[in-house]
């Protein structure tokens, strides 16, 4: 009978394990020194050797000719243990045995001798499936076992033992092995088995099992079931739903590009091919790693802004979690990539291109025209090909922004979130305001003094008033983060939101009145936001329960006032209007 890859090249001794050595390490010294602890645990990542290590310790314990700490497999005791039938070493599953009555069963029992070998092993795997009550039954046992029993408990999820549990074992902690690591180990496979296989294809089993030797020979088995011919990348991406390179660097030129019609297009036509979208996503970060890997290494042109693909590298990193437990992942990833965009897109907004091609006079340029140009003067420098109207602060000169919005026409954009956009232009950078900190620290203050569980319950609520907007190309980024966020605390005047990363909170903290003027437009509300994160959050919570404990009280104090950035040259308006507009420029 066909026996499955990760069966038949599971390890027999522990030098046969991959990617754990130090935790091997320590189990070969202590059966070499015949110093056994009574319970061990070993926790980590599916398919890292938890299994797999837990027998051949079993058997190394009662091995009666070690061979450099190795059970040597040959004497009676390692043909008794190796046996399916072997009564001394029993391997309990716990997600299917979880119960009070399987765990005092196993406790009366294992006061019992053993019956062939020296030492009776108890292999408890997915420890963490047990009941409260089965813990506890099995609690005393670990504490005082018979010298002739070793437990050894294995889990994925160690946060769910009990730490009464914990403290009683010697505890291991299971690393993912890593690429390379898992690179060899396929090819030694496949030169075993006679596979044909392109090693670009074993690279990228080794980079999806992600870290897991028993998902990347699974993997391994499924393709060398499909052809005997050689195992190209094309079969690969196939089978996995994935895509090509060639596929990923359009995805990625599109992106990059903020080119939404094609993106979305894109999704679509992956989804209704079946392909994995999570993998998909997964796959261009990892493309987008390796180019920045090229640049930085051999100082290739990678033909994308470096900034960019790190900012895109960092947006789908820290959402990877969320992306894999989302209900819907295609609509979480669809949002998440058009907020890189609508943010990408806001940056270059105002780039007007090509200018030396144009003629200039103090007339406007064609109102309907695509390219939302106007014509700014003869004097204009025409040898500049690319200008940024950014590049000089329309906030510090009332008289000098008026003249600006007499000379430039509105945008020709949906007229919806353009509103918005003007009155954002107008807002001054929260990256020059010197006393943010302060501020935050009293809207937080006021908003714990006048909470309202009430007004928080409303303000949630209209939430649902900003969904229609979250794929708006100039607020839609905003109004995902504000979606995304955590509302904690409420009053008549101030929000309190918080999110997990701190990253999040200084990104948002950036555009602190940008989000609170979208929010107060679609909700008709007139509130002051208060960003932190959720580990702040909890400790602020935890203050404020402790002081009403002890009868004391938050008191309102007033908001200080914003103070900014003085720039060093006064003139810096003056000098970059003039250089933008020439002539046309008058300032009194």
């Amino acid at each position: 009978m066909y026996q499955a890859l990760y069966r038949k090249y599971r390890p027999q001794t522990f030098d046969d394990v991959v990617g754990q050595s130090s935790i091997v390490k320590v189990l070969k010294n202590s059966v070499e020194m015949r110093k056994f602890c009574h319970a061990y645990m070993f926790f980590g990542p599916r398919g890292t050797g938890k299994t797999s290590l837990s027998k051949i310790f079993a058997k190394a314990v009662n091995c009666l000719d070690l061979i450099d700490g190795n059970p040597c497999g040959k004497c009676k005791n390692c043909l008794i243990s190796s046996e399916k039938e072997c009564i001394d070493i029993l391997e309990i599953d716990a997600a299917s045995n979880n119960g009070v009555d399987e765990i005092r069963e196993l406790r009366n029992k294992i006061n019992l001798v053993p019956a062939e070998l020296k030492y009776k092993v108890y292999i408890i795997d997915e420890v963490h499936m047990l009941s409260i009550g089965a813990f506890n039954a099995l609690l005393k046992t670990l504490e005082e076992p018979p010298e002739h029993a070793i437990f050894i408990l294995a889990t994925t999820d160690p946060q769910k033992v009990p730490e009464t549990i914990i403290s009683r074992c010697q505890c291991f902690s299971f690393q993912r092995i890593s690429v390379e690591m898992l690179f060899q180990r396929l090819k030694y496979v496949c030169s075993q088995e006679n596979i044909l296989i392109e090693d670009d294809v074993l690279r990228e089993i080794a980079i999806a099992s992600d870290g897991g030797m028993r998902d990347s020979l699974s993997m391994l088995d499924k393709l060398s079931s499909y052809t005997t011919e050689l195992i190209t990348m094309d079969i690969y991406t196939q089978l996995n739903g994935l895509i090509t390179k060639k596929d990923l660097k359009k995805f990625s030129d599109f992106i990059l590009n903020g080119d939404f019609k094609s993106v979305l297009n894109l999704l679509d036509e992956y989804n209704s091919m079946g392909k994995n979208l999570v993998q998909i996503i997964s796959q261009l970060m990892y493309y987008l790693r390796d180019l920045l890997v090229d640049y930085y290494i051999n100082k290739s042109d990678i033909g994308y802004d470096i900034s960019l693909v790190e900012k895109l590298i960092t947006n789908i990193n820290e959402k990877m979690f969320d992306i894999k437990k989302s209900g819907n992942p295609k609509i979480y990833i669809e949002v998440l990539l058009l907020n890189f965009m609508s943010d990408l897109n806001e940056s270059d907004s105002f780039t007007v291109k090509n200018i030396s091609e144009k003629k200039y006079n103090n007339n406007y340029y064609n109102s309907n025209s695509n390219c939302d140009t106007h014509e700014l003067g003869s004097d204009f420098n025409e040898k500049s090909s690319e200008v940024s109207i950014d590049t000089f602060n329309l906030k510090k000169d009332e008289k000098l922004k008026n003249h600006v919005d007499n000379s430039l026409n509105d945008f020709d954009v949906q007229k919806d979130s353009d509103t918005f956009l003007q009155k954002q232009d107008m807002l001054p950078s929260n990256n020059s305001i010197v006393n943010l900190d302060e501020i935050i620290k009293a809207r937080i203050n006021n908003a714990f003094a006048l909470a309202n569980k009430k007004i928080l319950s409303q303000e949630i609520d209209k939430l649902k008033l900003l969904n229609d907007y979250t794929f708006d190309q100039n607020i839609g980024y905003l109004v995902c983060e504000i979606l995304n966020s955590k509302f904690r605390v409420a009053s008549e005047d101030i929000i309190v939101l918080s999110y997990e990363y701190d990253s999040i909170v200084k990104q948002n903290l950036e555009n602190l009145e940008k989000m609170e003027n979208v929010y107060n437009d679609l909700t008709s509300s007139s509130k002051k936001f208060a960003i932190i994160t959720d580990d702040e959050w909890d400790k602020l919570k935890n203050e404020f329960i402790q002081k009403l404990k002890k009868g004391e009280h938050y008191q309102v104090y007033d908001e200080p006032e914003k103070k900014f950035k003085i720039e060093e040259n006064d003139d810096i308006i003056v000098d970059e209007a003039t250089l933008l507009f020439g002539d046309i420029v008058e300032i009194d």
